[in-house]
């Protein structure tokens, strides 16, 4: 008897064996994350340092594999992939958000704050991310914080030295609404030109400028295409880190926590990366020979009242992220 029972529990505990392997093996998980930003972009070293996180934390039963580059397309492509599902994760820019909810556009607003330092504190605040929590409702994505670029600039193909020689320039600038309204307040003639194209665009005279981040922009040395480089220290575009709410909502709570928490560790990081780089690639800049024109003088005011006409009614939110970037 005691023989037969032995075989009976040997045998239920092999029979149940494989069901408690497949069980695990069903709930190990490998997210796909795209992104635009090229290889070595800190917005690319952040998300490995996310999947790196993440595989260590769950023991190798969650991890990410990074597609950088626009490898999955374009942000447009990949929103409409977070959308059903068919990609889990996506580092996408408010430019792309706001261009699908005015209220995220607020974050692109010009002149919420003046330097990278503030920019990396702004978008911590409460008043910035709330402008996440419409994004399930909207978009079917969940937002998981704001990541940075620092302050725009713009490279000139002809000397400039402030925001009125902008007038008439034909400007490569990101197609987001906000910055287009804002170019075209200034006079520019905003010219929309696939990225991988600009530096030839330069080059040939198709257009006499463009505004970018300092990052992307020394990857790209578009001072060897550019007179100078104007500090407008009006404008960031941040990017939010999303899940697909189709992925999000089959996740267990201490899933969603542990992401949640690595993800905001990545942020930290690449926000302070940012911060720290920046004065180290206007230094090169410098060193290049390159002028850098700056206007401390500008009086925003105006320009805050005229564009703030335009974009207050469709996104009221602007006017509490001005009160906190006022206050940091």
């Amino acid at each position: 008897m005691t023989l037969t029972r032995r075989h009976f529990v040997q045998a239920s505990a092999a029979l149940a064996a494989p069901a408690f392997i497949g069980q695990a093996r069903a709930q190990a998980k490998e997210f796909r994350l795209g992104l635009i930003t090229p290889a070595g972009h800190s917005w690319n070293r952040a998300a490995l340092a996310f999947g790196e996180s993440l595989k260590k934390e769950s023991n190798g039963r969650l991890s990410v594999a990074v597609f950088h580059s626009g490898q999955l397309g374009n942000e447009a492509a990949m929103m409409q992939q977070l959308q059903t599902g068919a990609l889990d994760m996506g580092w996408i820019q408010a430019a792309e958000l706001g261009s699908r909810v005015s209220s995220v556009a607020a974050i692109n607003a010009p002149y919420l704050v003046r330097s990278t330092t503030d920019v990396a504190k702004l978008v911590r605040q409460d008043a910035a991310l709330k402008l996440l929590d419409v994004l399930p409702k909207e978009t079917g994505t969940i937002g998981l914080g704001w990541g940075i670029t620092g302050m725009r600039v713009v490279f000139s193909t002809k000397d400039i030295t402030g925001v009125k020689d902008l007038k008439g320039m034909k400007l490569r600038i990101n197609p987001t609404p906000v910055y287009r309204d804002f170019y075209q307040m200034l006079g520019a003639a905003p010219t929309p030109i696939p990225t991988p194209q600009v530096f030839d665009a330069m080059a040939n005279g198709q257009v006499d400028g463009l505004e970018a981040d300092i990052e992307f922009s020394w990857n790209q040395r578009f001072d060897k295409v550019s007179k100078a480089m104007l500090q407008m220290n009006a404008l960031f575009m941040p990017f939010a880190p999303l899940v697909s709410g189709r992925v999000w909502q089959k996740l267990d709570a201490k899933d969603k926590e542990l992401i949640r928490g690595l993800v905001r560790q990545a942020l930290d990081a690449q926000i302070k990366d940012i911060v720290t780089t920046e004065l180290g690639l206007i230094e090169k800049f410098k060193a290049a020979p390159f002028p850098i024109r700056t206007e401390p003088g500008l009086d925003v005011k105006p320009l805050i009242q005229e564009f703030d006409k335009i974009w207050l009614p469709k996104a009221p939110q602007i006017a509490e992220l001005r009160k906190v970037g006022a206050s940091l």
